[in-house]
């Protein structure tokens, strides 16, 4: 019999705050979430790795806020009064990758008008980014700016668990044990092995074993 292919479903993370695991690598960026609106600055940087949990922290601090959200690539050309509309909060994600320096400075100003905060995501922080504007580079050089560190061994426990649990998976504690050791200590790659995992699952028809979980490792070493 053929392997039946399983359908690229769109998986929807749970995003709230409570569903983030705070440990050493991520615990100064909580803290600035959680201490909104006091912030000392208008504007907060989260920086880190992909899959780091920026994004997680984003939307955790966007719907505490009502601030309104938009990729850094999105804001070439755009019309800042339409862009921001009357918010006093905005996210932008993956700054580093794409920005129109203008449009970010105007973003900047009308939310420092407004008594209102911006919150930036990026893999590099502010100072590694090559921004000619020097009005826009002052700006940044003044926000709050956290990385969040490559996982330790008690987030990438959490954050495996949590992967599962995203894919209604509840993984045997061997399981866990088997990966922590062996797998890349990053965000990313977590999150890949957990859907090549959840994928041999699907299309094999399998309950998801150590047999299983060690045959997808040595597939994708």
């Amino acid at each position: 019999m053929p392997q039946q292919l399983p359908l690229a479903l769109e998986m929807r993370p749970a995003l709230a705050r409570a569903d983030f695991m705070v440990t050493n690598c991520n615990r100064e960026a909580v803290a600035w979430i959680d201490r909104w609106p006091a912030w000392p600055v208008p504007a907060l940087c989260l920086y880190g790795p992909a899959g780091s949990g920026k994004s997680h922290l984003a939307e955790v601090w966007r719907a505490l806020s009502g601030a309104s959200s938009v990729a850094g690539a999105d804001l070439i050309g755009a019309n800042p009064d339409k862009l921001l509309g009357e918010d006093t909060g905005l996210v932008i994600e993956d700054a580093d990758m794409a920005l129109d320096e203008t449009v970010c400075f105007h973003l900047y100003n009308m939310l420092k008008e407004r008594n209102g905060h911006l919150l930036l995501t990026a893999q590099q922080p502010p100072s590694r980014w090559n921004v000619k504007l020097a009005d826009l580079r002052s700006r940044l050089g003044a926000a709050l700016v956290c990385e969040i560190s490559p996982p330790d061994d008690d987030l990438l426990v959490g954050l495996l668990i949590k992967l599962f649990a995203d894919r209604q998976i509840a993984p045997a504690p061997q399981i866990v044990a088997y990966i922590v050791p062996r797998i890349e200590r990053s965000f990313a790659a977590l999150t890949q092995l957990v859907a090549a995992i959840d994928r041999r699952a699907l299309a094999e028809k399998r309950a998801v074993t150590l047999p299983l979980v060690r045959a997808v490792m040595e597939d994708n070493p």
